[in-house]
C-alpha cells in the first residue's frame, strides 16, 4: 500500500479543492506524509499556474496545515516548477520538475490542455508531424534537472496524454522511442528520479500511468529511481490508482520507491 503522495494541486492553481480539503482527504486515506505542489508562476500561461498573490496564500495555507496535522501526518510544502516558467522563490521542502508545453515560433504549445488544442498545434507548427513535436518535447526535457534542480521529474511522457490506443502516433515507432530513451538515459545518468503518475487515469484520459511500461523498464535498466504520486487535482483523487501503479512498478523490476519522511528522502519497499 502506498501511503505517501507529493504531487497535488489546490484552488490556488488549477485544483478543485482547497488545501484544507485536500489535507483532510489525505488524512482520511491513511497517508503518512502528504505534499502540496502548486504550479509555479508562468506569465505566458495563467490558466493553470499560481499567481504571485495566490502563491503567498498557498504557502501560508500549507504552513498552517503542517501545524494542524503535526504528530498525525507529515505535511510538506513543494512546488511543480515549469521548465518554461519563472523559477519559484519561496522556501520549500521539494521541487517537481515538469514541462507542460513545447516552444513554437516564439510562443508555446500546450501538450496538456486539450486534445483539440494539441492537434491544431501539431498541424500548425509541425506540419502534422507528431514525432517532430515529441522530439522537441524530449529534447527540451533533457534540461529539466539543470533548469529546475528538481527532486523528481513529473509525468515524463506527458505528450502521450491524448494518445490512448495510439490514436495520435505510435509509441513503439523509433521516431518517438529513440529520443525518449536517449533523454531518459541522460537524465538517469544525472541522478534523475521519475514519478509514476496516475493523474491522467483519474481524469479519464489514460488507462495506465505515466511513464509507459517500456519507459519504466528503461528507467530501471538505467538505474533510475521512482516516486509514486497521483497528481491529484481534487480531494477524491489523492490515492487514485495507487495499487495499479505499485503493481506496474513491481512488474517493471522496481522493489522500492522514494518517499519524503522525517524530513529526508529515503527508499522504502513497495508493498504489493
Amino acid at each position: 500500500m502506498i501511503r505517501t503522495n507529493y504531487h497535488s494541486h489546490t484552488t490556488c492553481c488549477d485544483g478543485r479543492n482547497t488545501a484544507e480539503e485536500m489535507a483532510a482527504a489525505a488524512w482520511k486515506a491513511g497517508l503518512l506524509a502528504y505534499g502540496f505542489s502548486g504550479h509555479c508562476y508562468a506569465q505566458h500561461n495563467l490558466d493553470f499556474c499560481m499567481t504571485p498573490e495566490s502563491t503567498r496564500q498557498y504557502v501560508a495555507d500549507v504552513h498552517a496545515l503542517r501545524e494542524q496535522y503535526r504528530g498525525r501526518m507529515e505535511i510538506y510544502l513543494g512546488v511543480e516548477a515549469e521548465l518554461h516558467g519563472e523559477a519559484p522563490t519561496f522556501d520549500r521542502d521539494y521541487t517537481i520538475g515538469s514541462a507542460h508545453e513545447v516552444p513554437v515560433d516564439g510562443g508555446y504549445l500546450s501538450v496538456d490542455h486539450t486534445e483539440e488544442i494539441l492537434r491544431r498545434g501539431v498541424t500548425e507548427h509541425f506540419g502534422g508531424d507528431w514525432y517532430a513535436m515529441t522530439r522537441r518535447y524530449f529534447t527540451e526535457m533533457a534540461r529539466i534537472l539543470e533548469v529546475t534542480g528538481c527532486d523528481f521529474i513529473g509525468h515524463y511522457d506527458l505528450p502521450t496524454k491524448f494518445n490512448e490506443g495510439g490514436r495520435c502516433f505510435d509509441e513503439s515507432d523509433r521516431q518517438y522511442r529513440d529520443t525518449a530513451l536517449e533523454v531518459l538515459e541522460h537524465l538517469c545518468r544525472q541522478g534523475g528520479v521519475f514519478e509514476i503518475n496516475t493523474g491522467a487515469m483519474s481524469r479519464g484520459y489514460r488507462t495506465t500511468p505515466y511513464p509507459s511500461e517500456p519507459l519504466l523498464r528503461a528507467i530501471r535498466a538505467f538505474g533510475g529511481a521512482i516516486v509514486i504520486s497521483s497528481d491529484a487535482h481534487s480531494a477524491d483523487a489523492i490515492t487514485a490508482y495507487f495499487d495499479q501503479a505499485a503493481q506496474l512498478a513491481l512488474h517493471c523490476g522496481f522493489r522500492t520507491h522514494r518517499v519524503l519522511l522525517d524530513g529526508r528522502w529515503q527508499e522504502v519497499a513497495i508493498e504489493p
